[in-house]
């Protein structure tokens, strides 16, 4: 597969919001090869749905270990698959049959106005961005934090109000409620945010300011552009 990087074994721990995610070691297939990757479901039917993966890529399983209901379509997911064969592979298209090995649900969600009532829930705890990054609408972020297995919360917030294009770069906050858990474990998780409540009419594409609260009184600065 061209533009997905091989992996031989992948571990990750960690609970964030209703996002959990646990330790999967896989048996190698016969050719030792599998790929771990981002991607949102698109169900078809009942029976059938594709994978259309982060790097543009689309992922046709062959299994039916696997089922998503049509309330699911447009899950966020992290999925470790094994390439059966091409489906269609060219310069502008990349298909392929798969089997899926694993998959799980990545906390997807869309961004918040802060207002009075919603602060206290919200929280200011600190938390730190170990990546982020955008495809599309979504803004994905790797974060850590430390507690002691309590749901944590976290949030992308802007104030409230119509967005015009005088409003760039648009101000963003990652806000992180601890729920009081007790630091006593460091763990990781992925976040994905929705940024199709940006658009400004008349353009296809807007600048915003992602800012964030970190360990050690530090803080979490990204500069980012949503095309669409």
């Amino acid at each position: 597969m061209r533009t997905m990087k091989k992996m031989l074994r992948f571990c990750l721990v960690g609970l964030l919001a209703i996002s959990v995610f646990s330790c999967d070691l896989f048996d190698d297939d016969e050719s030792g090869k599998y790929w771990i990757g981002f991607g949102v479901i698109d169900v078809k039917s009942a029976s059938e749905y594709t994978i259309k993966m982060d790097d543009g890529s689309e992922l046709f399983p062959r299994d039916s270990r696997y089922h998503w209901d049509e309330d699911e379509d447009s899950t966020r997911v992290l999925v470790n698959f094994t390439i059966v064969e091409d489906k269609k592979v060219d310069n502008n298209t990349e298909e392929y049959y798969v089997r899926v090995n694993s998959v799980k649900t990545i906390l997807f969600k869309g961004i918040l106005d802060i207002t009075e009532e919603i602060e206290d829930s919200i929280g200011n705890d600190p938390i730190h961005v170990r990546d982020v990054w955008t495809v599309n609408n979504m803004l994905t972020f790797k974060l850590d934090y430390y507690g002691n297995g309590m749901v944590h919360y976290v949030n992308l917030v802007k104030q409230p109000g119509e967005i015009t294009a005088d409003d760039e770069p648009i101000q963003l906050e990652l806000r992180h409620n601890n729920r009081d858990d007790a630091p006593n474990y460091r763990m990781s998780a992925f976040v994905t945010f929705d940024l199709s409540t940006l658009q400004i009419a008349g353009k296809d594409s807007v600048k915003f300011k992602v800012t964030g609260k970190d360990y050690a009184g530090n803080n979490f600065k990204y500069d980012g552009v949503y095309r669409y």
